[in-house]
């Protein structure tokens, strides 16, 4: 019995690392699917919006089944937030990816995610969501870790450097950004996987924020989803004018969609909602860089690319101010846990003791007298 409990404990703490690495592993994939697809001349507009439209359609029926007795009443407040989340991340995060990796590589635009922990740390400080306090030393390391990845995301930008080669397959499809073309759009393609981390990490602060109203995971996904098709939709129309990119076949434009959708969008939506409930925003953003090892490996090998200098430099800086960033947060929620269980000495008077008791309800404690002839102070 002792051992079926200590199993049990072990996996529930183990379930949201467990989860966050899947992900990772999960998203991986999509980079390189993904790149794929762009690279035969799939629409990133149009591959966006079928994305989510299978998301919606996964979703959906699991939603209105095993949530139907939890949903709660979608009310005003709540609908302008998921509003606001179905064109962050599903429309403008989505689409500043796809372009920016056009432009760049699929290793690149993984490891341009290492800076949202930062990101979403100095958003968390505006939101206030977040605290500092600079007699603390883990407090100090977060903001110094913060300043750390910003040079690192600059030497990502504007250095280059040589490239490095790593092992490749025969046949695999070459892509580089080393033509003339693509390295003029290397920079521009930075950025706009540099201003997605922004985007993303808001949608991650906005999305924590809606799930203490609307605490509905599956409900919430399936709503971002389709909103997020919706809007795709109506931006895919006004840039893309050719209705014969909407067409799609039994290649890899279908099997990104496919894949994004069910994996990225569905899955990942609804499994990030859970741990963030858990765990907070800034935990689900602390795996990244296990994604931008994953995506280097699959790159090098499958889409034959070259991890540049510049990217490998800005990358560790990165790395070394997201723990940075980490390790303060933890010692947060270490002194949280310990002031939540310590307890408090009971002062003793002359003529009676008192004890502070804790209100179950929002307010301060409250302090009961017992006199001293009382069975639970003779007792003491």
């Amino acid at each position: 019995m002792g051992v079926k409990m200590l199993n049990s404990l072990w996996l529930s703490k183990a379930k949201p690392y467990l989860t966050m690495v899947f992900l990772q592993f999960g998203f991986s994939g999509m980079y390189v699917i993904t790149m794929i697809s762009l690279q035969n001349g799939m629409n990133h507009y149009i591959l966006a919006v079928y994305r989510h439209l299978v998301a919606t359609i996964v979703i959906a029926p699991f939603a209105l089944v095993l949530e139907r007795k939890i949903r709660p009443k979608l009310t005003l407040p709540i609908f302008l937030r998921i509003l606001v989340l179905g064109f962050l991340e599903p429309v403008i995060d989505q689409n500043l990816y796809y372009l920016g990796m056009k432009y760049t590589t699929a290793t690149l635009a993984s490891a341009t995610v290492n800076v949202m922990p930062a990101i979403t740390f100095v958003m968390a400080l505006i939101f206030r969501s977040e605290r500092v306090n600079l007699k603390k030393v883990h407090s100090i390391a977060k903001i110094i870790g913060t300043v750390i990845m910003i040079p690192g995301a600059i030497i990502m930008t504007l250095y280059k450097g040589p490239a490095i080669n790593f092992i490749t397959l025969p046949g695999g499809s070459h892509h580089s950004a080393t033509n003339e073309t693509e390295a003029k759009h290397w920079v521009a393609g930075t950025l706009m996987l540099l201003a997605r981390c922004w985007g993303w990490s808001g949608f991650y602060i906005l999305q924590s924020f809606t799930l203490k109203m609307y605490p509905a995971e599956l409900s919430l996904t399936a709503l971002i989803c389709f909103i997020g098709t919706i809007g795709g939709a109506a931006l895919s129309f006004v840039m893309e004018r050719d209705m014969n990119a909407w067409k799609i076949g039994w290649d890899s434009s279908l099997l990104a969609a496919v894949y994004s959708g069910v994996v990225c969008s569905g899955i990942a939506y609804y499994a990030q909602g859970v741990v963030i409930r858990e765990q907070g925003p800034v935990f689900v953003t602390a795996f990244s860089p296990l994604c931008m090892i994953i995506t280097a490996a699959l790159g090098s090998i499958i889409l034959a690319e070259k991890v540049h200098l510049g990217s490998i430099i800005g990358t560790v800086l990165i790395i070394f101010g997201l723990y940075s960033v980490l390790w303060g947060k933890s010692k947060d929620q270490q002194n949280s846990t310990t002031e939540k269980g310590k307890v408090q000495e009971l002062p003793i008077t002359d003529g009676a003791k008192s004890i502070d008791l804790e209100d179950n309800v929002e307010g301060p404690a409250r302090n009961l007298k017992i006199p001293a002839e009382s069975p639970l102070t003779q007792k003491t």
